[in-house]
């Protein structure tokens, strides 16, 4: 408890953290505001009740955090931002132009960024569209005529891009990533709602079992932690160098490489495409026609949380992704030149491309096992909700591995900038 409580006391008296701190918590709150902004013309009662009956539904209203529910002008959120960082990710590995954009410095990632802002708004138009046109099926709009829904679409574009321009500023001038933070602070506003509804339905019988569950995430949580934190230290040593008679250099170190270097990207990704079919299988079965309704309910079937197509798609996806990430993130060709500038070496791996091959066979191998295990924590509560019948926990479970790898990210970052700004303190 005093490790805690000397912690926050450093936090707070480093001027720029706490800047970052307020600044970060004032967009949560900015956020959570627009999150309770309602459309008009939406009959949110019946609303309600449509996503407490339908388990898609409710596991879109968590990532949405709580908008969907109450469609609110950020219903849409920050999934046009995620859709359109996933396409030209994508389209990174088709055109090169894209990807020379990413390694292009400073201004190749703002150029590369604009796209993904200009991207993000037909895709929001898009998303707008099918939210409405799902919830019209249902009944749940109570006027159609065309400057109500208009301004209604209109809102929702602008609630997303509002959204998607707080996570920007949250990663420029807050802490963590924004996109991350954004996710996590709509689940986090929900896991009161979703533990009242839990405990408001389990029977005495029941809370056995729940213990064991209860049990068994913080061991996840743990094992999420040890994970994240696992790094491969690469050998590195600094050439010897004569100079006024005194022999620089020659020390020996360690390039410090995450198991899992893409964090919880490849998580939110899949997640986002994941959610695809069974929103295009609802739309499908809410028009009416019986060829696409027979579709509808053929993917509704397919990606039910506990479907064998669905758990092996979303492992399958979650690890092409971390790979990909991996990939991305780690630049084994930036990191090989700066060695052989700076006069390191990996003992036994001739500087420039020899080095870059062994990086990126190092990264490799280790990512392997990232994915695997970020794959396999991925489907385990689809898994449990398969074996035991507990509709919350394919829910729950993925939400808490988001929360736990954006906190694990953003106390890095807390660490790395009390450190840096107080080096002397900890030499």
């Amino acid at each position: 408890m005093k490790k805690v409580q000397k912690k926050l006391k450093q936090i707070f008296q480093n001027k720029e953290l706490r800047k970052k701190l307020l600044f970060t918590a004032a967009i949560f709150f900015i956020y959570r505001t627009l999150a309770n902004i309602p459309l008009p013309a939406i009959d949110i009662d019946k609303l309600g009740q449509l996503f407490d009956s339908n388990q898609f539904l409710s596991l879109l209203n968590i990532f949405s955090g709580g908008t969907l529910s109450n469609f609110s002008i950020a219903a849409v959120g920050i999934s046009p931002y995620i859709t359109a960082s996933i396409v030209l990710q994508m389209s990174a590995m088709v055109f090169p132009a894209l990807k020379e954009m990413q390694k292009d410095g400073k201004a190749g990632q703002e150029k590369y960024n604009q796209y993904t802002r200009l991207l993000s708004v037909p895709l929001g138009v898009v998303q707008s569209i099918s939210v409405l046109a799902l919830l019209n099926s249902q009944g749940l709009i109570q006027s159609r005529d065309p400057l109500t829904m208009i301004t209604m679409i209109m809102s929702l574009i602008a609630g997303a891009m509002i959204v998607m321009w707080l996570g920007e500023l949250l990663s420029e001038y807050g802490v963590g990533n924004g996109i991350s933070m954004i996710l996590f602070a709509g689940i986090v506003s929900q896991f009161p709602v979703a533990v009242a509804q839990a405990m408001s339905v389990s029977s005495t019988e029941q809370w056995s079992t729940n213990l064991i569950f209860a049990t068994l995430f913080l061991a996840i949580i743990a094992l999420i932690v040890y994970v994240g934190e696992a790094i491969r230290k690469v050998q590195i040593q600094y050439a010897k160098r004569m100079r006024g008679g005194r022999t620089l250099g020659g020390q020996v170190t360690h390039l410090p490489i995450k198991v899992n270097v893409a964090g919880v990207m490849p998580i939110i990704f899949a997640v986002s495409l994941m959610l695809a079919p069974s929103f295009i299988g609802n739309l499908l079965i809410s028009s009416g026609d019986e060829r696409f309704i027979g579709w509808g309910q053929n993917l509704t079937i397919w990606f039910a949380q506990t479907n064998p197509i669905y758990m092996i798609s979303y492992f399958v996806i979650v690890f092409i992704f971390t790979f990909f990430s991996a990939l991305v993130f780690f630049n084994a060709d930036d990191i090989s030149k700066e060695l052989k500038k700076s006069g390191a070496f990996v003992p036994g791996i001739r500087p420039g491309s020899p080095t870059k091959k062994y990086l990126e066979y190092v990264v490799t191998r280790i990512t392997l096992v990232g994915a695997i295990f970020l794959g396999f924590i991925a489907i385990m509560p689809s898994l449990a909700q398969l074996f035991t019948g507990v509709n919350s926990l394919a829910i729950g479970g993925t939400s808490v591995l988001i929360v736990v790898s954006v906190v694990l990210e953003t106390t890095k970052q807390v660490e790395s900038m009390l450190v840096g700004q107080n080096y002397d303190q900890y030499a």
